[in-house]
């Protein structure tokens, strides 16, 4: 941690007000938990000053911040314990503590964090495939034995490229269509 917490907290001013998580509530909380726990902070004519609702909740915090940074860095410290306190996800995606946490192993290269959900990474041939088996499949099971008893030859010998645990349900489902 070479930079000091006044310096992050103001590498960090552009994400906390843009953050949309946020709200006045949270930000009240914050303002209530330093002019409490830490008056010499936040006085209560200062506090009852960034707690009035009159005037945007972006810009309220945008002031905290400035008043915070003006205080000094013992004041900053304590808005990021304040922050990691009540709004822990929020204190984990900002700036600085994800830089932090990128350059805690330098011989690591960084990584890159994707939103991409992945169920599996086998490609569309293999979701095609599996979707023609599953509808083959229904397809069997809605006709019944009656309709399909000719395709039930074909479908033993379907079998021979199969695992064998595929392999003995396929020739134990034609087996069963021949006795009848």
């Amino acid at each position: 941690m070479g930079d000091s917490f006044r310096e992050q907290l103001l590498e960090d001013t552009a994400f906390l007000r843009a953050e949309q998580r946020l709200d006045t509530e949270l930000v009240d909380k914050l303002i209530l938990q330093l002019n409490r726990i830490y008056p010499q902070i936040l006085t209560d004519k200062e506090a009852t000053r960034f707690r009035n609702l009159d005037v945007p909740t972006s810009v309220r915090l945008g002031e905290l911040l400035t008043h915070l940074q003006g205080k000094g860095d013992e004041a900053c410290r304590e808005f990021y314990r304040a922050l990691h306190l009540h709004v822990e996800e929020v204190y984990y995606s900002l700036p600085t503590r994800l830089r932090l946490r990128d350059s805690s192993n330098p011989l690591t290269s960084p990584q890159i964090y994707s939103q991409r959900n992945v169920l599996n990474d086998r490609g569309p041939l293999f979701f095609l495939g599996c979707f023609g088996f599953a509808v083959g499949m229904a397809f069997l099971y809605y006709y019944g034995e009656a309709k399909v008893s000719g395709g039930s030859r074909a479908l033993g010998m379907a079998a021979l490229g199969l695992k064998r645990k595929a392999q003995e349900v396929l020739i134990w489902y034609t087996e069963d269509n021949i006795t009848k």
